[in-house]
């Protein structure tokens, strides 16, 4: 059929672990009481609701963006019937730029929504392409985030890691993600749409870790002839602007103390959010983890709460 998702190892192989999982499975569909009495079991007040990876993207165009208006207001409804628990981010079909961009606007307008979830790579493909670019275009001017969130890497990309079965959380995730925000910011992107917001879990994928690195190496990327251009592309700002200014990252996955106020003082602790990988990783003992932070009373209210109201106008 066309619209069966495509050859895709990185998608079979995240189906095999998560599809056959009936706990995984039963905890990502809950979208009432039983995800309600998990929040309240670990002391999580709001949460900010999702369509996991790999969205609609591995889908045809028609397919996904259908599908995404579909999710988006089953998620609509869910936070209706929960206000003050439940926020979300739309899910939009990348495939389709200017259909994905009317989903956004329709989502943030007359859903409620909060901002926009991309699941990394479209069938191989990334935001940095500027046939996608309607797309960012839309969201910056709705001030809607975009959540890029992992998903495994696609072909031919995903060979090494496939076969060390490292594809997933243990390397191929951080990998596409990585390679995902750095494609989008050396393709200019943020030069154009400077008000863009990003928002990465994981801590950024590693990305705050390599600021120095990244703005040392930047001239690799403004070479000519890259991907068949004429012209490098000559970026306004050091790579680690970007990442200040664009980009703000969540603890999820990561209740890590040193990493966190690592990530803190180079980022700047307006731009780090606490999140549990939920329900991949559900565990109080990150909650208390991150509770025993060797932070201000300030810096740790702006974690837990204050930078997620103001990053995704969650009082509105």
């Amino acid at each position: 059929m066309e619209n069966e998702p495509p050859d895709d190892p990185g998608f079979l192989s995240m189906w095999r672990g998560i599809g056959s999982n009936r706990r995984f499975m039963d905890r990502l569909q809950d979208l009432g009481e039983g995800r309600l009495h998990d929040m309240d079991a670990v002391g999580v007040d709001v949460q900010l609701l999702l369509l996991t990876a790999p969205g609609v993207q591995v889908f045809d165009a028609a397919a996904g963006t259908a599908l995404a208006r579909a999710c988006n207001d089953q998620l609509a409804e869910a936070c209706r019937r929960h206000p003050g628990r439940f926020a979300g981010l739309a899910a939009v079909a990348p495939q389709a730029p200017a259909a994905a961009a009317r989903e956004l606007e329709r989502a943030m307008h007359e859903l409620g929504l909060k901002g926009a979830v991309i699941n990394s790579h479209t069938r191989g493909e990334y935001l940095d392409d500027r046939k996608f670019w309607p797309l960012l275009e839309a969201a910056e001017a709705l001030d809607a985030p975009v959540y890029i969130h992992p998903t495994p890497p696609p072909n031919p990309l995903i060979g090494p890691y496939l076969a060390r079965g490292l594809e997933g959380p243990l390397a191929g995730f951080a990998a596409e993600v990585y390679l995902h925000v750095l494609a989008i910011i050396t393709s200019g992107a943020l030069d154009r749409f400077p008000k863009l917001k990003l928002v990465l879990g994981h801590l950024g994928e590693g990305l705050p870790y390599f600021l120095y690195r990244l703005d040392y190496m930047q001239h690799h990327a403004e070479r000519p002839d890259l991907r068949g251009r004429a012209e490098g592309t000559k970026l306004e700002r050091k790579i680690s602007d970007y990442l200040r200014d664009n980009v703000w990252v969540t603890t999820s996955g990561m209740a890590w103390s040193p990493a966190i106020r690592f990530a803190q003082e180079v980022l700047g602790a307006d731009r780090v959010l606490y999140a549990m990988d939920y329900p991949y990783q559900f565990d109080k003992e990150e909650v208390d983890a991150t509770d025993a932070l060797d932070i201000s009373d300030e810096h740790k209210k702006m974690l837990y709460q204050t930078n997620a109201e103001t990053l995704f106008n969650l009082n509105k």
